[in-house]
């Protein structure tokens, strides 16, 4: 990801029309001035070796391949902190969010085949199930959480867990998220002042930003309590000094608009807590809404 943003690389796909007709595209939209033909793709999203994790088959036929992703993005991350759940000396607890799943709004909803599936549809596409999951396969004992906050999921999982292994809850977390949007073969509608991109191109930060894509992928990371790690002498990657959650209430233009004070707040709490100071900061990074009114609140 690091190159790709260094390189100036864009990982979107633009589609010819005849990509999109036999993906079922309709004639209507191809021929629409507003409809762009770009979208990001995750590539091998129908890859999942279920046989590996005990899964039947037509178990995993129905699961959201978010909940595919995670569940093995959660095994590699415990394979490479070097930690196995049955030697492990304490509980490991998961924490993640998902969005909604679009493989049973596209892929499975009205199926005959689905319909058969029971309760494995349900636990296998709401994300409440999502660290469930994870944790029955990889025999972990710790809390398994399932947040659900929108665009801030993922680093809210990481806070989460964070509190977690502070409060001793568990002596090891697995925190991240998955967001597969389906079905990836297709473009979108572009909407005059909405918040997508008009031609494919998201420029966050940018005086010719006007607007953004939604894109798919996924990511889990191993978290310790940093005595812990050192003792154990595990391979550091990164240390966590502090961190925040607030909401901006009311005071802001609209519902899924940012606003200036709840930004500068909560910023102001993660480094009150970490006891790092403003001038020790030398890299932020942004949410990069591409917008120009996202942008210019952020900055």
């Amino acid at each position: 990801f690091w190159g790709n943003v260094r390189e100036g690389v864009e990982s979107f796909h633009f589609f010819s029309d005849d990509e999109l007709r036999a993906a079922g595209v309709g004639q209507a939209e191809l021929s629409d001035r507003n409809y762009v033909k770009a979208r990001p793709r995750l590539e091998d999203i129908d890859q999942f070796d279920a046989a590996f994790f005990g899964i039947p088959p037509r178990e995993a036929e129905v699961m959201d391949p978010q909940h595919r992703l995670f569940l093995g993005l959660a095994y590699e991350a415990l394979e490479r902190a070097g930690i196995a759940s049955d030697q492990f000396d304490g509980l490991v607890g998961v924490f993640g969010a998902c969005s909604t799943s679009s493989y049973l709004l596209h892929n499975l909803n009205g199926h005959s085949r689905a319909a058969a599936a029971g309760a494995a549809l349900g636990t296998g596409n709401f994300s409440d199930f999502l660290t469930s999951r994870v944790s029955y396969k990889l025999n972990l004992g710790g809390p398994a959480y399932s947040l659900q906050t929108a665009c801030s999921g993922s680093l809210v999982a990481v806070h989460v867990a964070v509190q977690s292994l502070l409060n001793f809850e568990c002596d090891a977390a697995l925190a991240g998220g998955a967001s597969v949007g389906l079905p990836q073969e297709t473009g979108y509608m572009y909407q005059e002042d909405g918040v997508m991109s008009p031609d494919g191109h998201c420029r966050p930060f940018s005086a010719q930003a006007r607007g953004t894509i939604f894109g798919s992928g996924a990511g889990v990371v191993t978290l310790r309590r940093l005595a812990d790690a050192v003792k154990d002498g595990d391979r550091i990657l990164a240390v966590i000094k502090g961190s925040a959650l607030n909401n901006d209430g009311a005071v802001k233009a609209g519902f899924t608009a940012p606003a200036v004070r709840g930004q500068a707040d909560v910023i102001g709490e993660a480094l009150a807590n970490s006891g790092v100071t403003a001038d020790h900061i030398s890299y932020v990074e942004g949410h990069g809404t591409a917008t120009p009114l996202g942008d210019t609140i952020e900055v």
